[in-house]
């Protein structure tokens, strides 16, 4: 990456039709993570989320509410969505709302400018259309004329509205793809955009004129910007797409884009794989990196929805488990990609055998060791070959899959490395070593050595579990090294950083024992 090139991230933008439930908790503590790693490599990072307000959904719950849009919005926006990001420990830098005026000007003026290129035509559109996925549907995506992802019927729209060339960027986008196989992830997702190119792409209907709460068509103002090629524009109209180069806005596009990754779930694909990177090519703008397609968290066998009764609210997890314990549940049980179950036994489990037992004990254990023989102070420097050859594979494995959005590979390689460090005290017995006062050096050294593995282990678990890893590096005496999000991931396994002397603080239980879970 050039040095002067920020890594840029994004979510979705997510639907203010109703409040955030754990699939978009997923998302975003996904790229929460991912940031605030690529953080820790010492990169300057740019985190994007936000909400998409416009549309026929948000107009129908607002009315359903006896509330204008905007108001609604407004409130959702306020009470909701923001609130939730704040409690999951979301370190986003920016929050685009597509109802700002920063959005709204840029996407007229794009919308203009690829008018004025040729790109856009008038057209009647008649077919299906789905109101949850706000999206023109296929044959294909019909069950019996209900829209497969939310089973629900369509409607049938005859209206006459502006039109995209999307067919005209069929062979640019395979091209893409095929010498770019990186561009869209997994492998699966690749395949799926491919194929479909590869089918019967059609011009897309890009305005609607049978509703009014949108963006103005800037040329025709009786309509509306459809709801996708408005709220595609967030991920660059938020960092000043459009603007004069030597602008705030200008210099701020110049080291953002094109985005590292837009993380989208695969429901989502088509629209961000295909639609929006030929927008991108029809402008001259820069074309992504990467848009990564993550499964669906699934509840009894189905897509978590608000729709279907099947949305859990983070805060229905949280209250029992723990922030941090939710951050790592679904990124560590899930591999990234795949569709997975949640279920709270499984939860449950992994929060008592993985964090409290192999993690938290570990760390509490060594704290009252210290304070009971060393009096509250880190023993002299030590060195364990073992341990330290294993902390350099440890951060090489987990920096190449986390940095690959293998969020699973990557706490695996690290969990592994806790349970070494158990494995380790196990066998040495420093309790019983302590016994003979004879011993006295060796069992510094245990204890040394147990202490600068757990100084990694915050290191390398903080950008998923930010709270209780601050914890434990006050707890550690740690302090004197620095904030533990300054700690570069390149330097975590440089043994023998924690000073001799620090002195270490009993904390509370950084995982207290679930009393009872669902």
């Amino acid at each position: 990456m050039a040095a002067d090139k920020s890594f840029y991230l994004t979510t979705p933008i997510y639907y203010v039709n109703d409040a955030p439930h754990i699939g978009h908790a997923y998302t975003t503590v996904a790229g929460d993570v991912l940031t605030r790693w690529h953080r820790q490599r010492g990169e300057s990072v740019w985190f994007l989320t936000g909400t998409d307000e416009h549309g026929q959904k948000v107009l129908n719950t607002a009315q359903s509410n006896n509330t204008k849009p905007q108001d609604w919005c407004d409130r959702l926006v306020d009470s909701a969505w923001k609130p939730v990001w704040q409690d999951l420990n979301i370190a986003n830098d920016d929050f685009i709302r597509t109802t700002e005026k920063r959005h709204t000007i840029r996407v007229q003026n794009f919308l203009q400018g690829l008018k004025d290129a040729g790109h856009i035509y008038a057209g009647k559109f008649e077919g299906p259309y789905c109101i949850g996925c706000e999206e023109f549907k296929l044959p294909g995506d019909l069950d019996k004329g209900m829209c497969k992802i939310h089973s629900k019927p369509v409607e049938m729209l005859s209206e006459d509205n502006w039109f995209f060339k999307l067919s005209a960027f069929v062979g640019p986008l395979l091209e893409h793809y095929k010498s770019n196989p990186g561009a869209c992830e997994p492998a699966s997702a690749r395949n799926e955009v491919i194929s479909f190119l590869e089918g019967e792409v059609r011009d897309l209907s890009i305005s609607r004129s049978t509703f009014d709460w949108g963006i103005p068509v800037p040329w025709d103002t009786k309509q509306v910007i459809y709801v996708w090629f408005d709220a595609l524009l967030n991920y660059a109209t938020a960092v000043g797409l459009g603007d004069e180069p030597d602008s705030e806005g200008g210099k701020k596009f110049a080291k953002t884009w094109p985005a590292d990754v837009h993380l989208v779930g695969k429901d989502i694909l088509r629209f961000h794989a295909i639609i929006w990177p030929a927008m991108l090519m029809a402008a001259g703008v820069a074309v992504p990196k990467k848009v990564f397609a993550h499964g669906w968290l699934l509840v009894g066998g189905e897509k978590m929805s608000k729709s279907k009764l099947t949305g859990i609210a983070p805060s229905d997890i949280t209250k029992d488990f723990g922030v941090d314990a939710f951050r790592y549940y679904f990124l560590k049980a899930i591999p990234f990609g795949s569709d997975g179950s949640f279920s709270w036994e499984d939860m449950a489990a992994r929060y008592t055998s993985e964090l409290a037992n192999d993690f938290g004990n570990l760390a509490s254990r060594l704290i009252a060791m210290i304070e009971k023989y060393c009096d509250n102070k880190i023993p002299q420097v030590a060195k364990d070959n073992e341990l330290a050859q294993s902390l350099t594979q440890t951060v090489k494995t987990a920096d190449d899959a986390i940095c690959a959005l293998d969020f699973q590979g990557g706490i695996n390689a690290i969990m592994d490395f806790c349970k070494q460090v158990n494995g380790y005290v196990t066998i040495k017995q420093p309790w019983v070593v302590a016994k003979d006062a004879a011993n006295k050096a060796q069992l510094d050294e245990i204890l040394y050595n147990t202490a600068e593995s757990l100084r990694a282990l915050a290191v390398l678990l903080h950008p998923v579990m930010p709270e209780v890893t601050e914890k434990l590096w006050q707890s550690l005496g740690a302090s004197s090294l620095g904030a533990i999000g300054d700690q570069q991931i390149s330097k975590v396994s440089n043994w023998g950083q924690l000073p001799a002397g620090s002195v270490v603080t009993k904390t509370e239980v950084l995982f207290p024992r679930l009393e009872e879970v669902k």
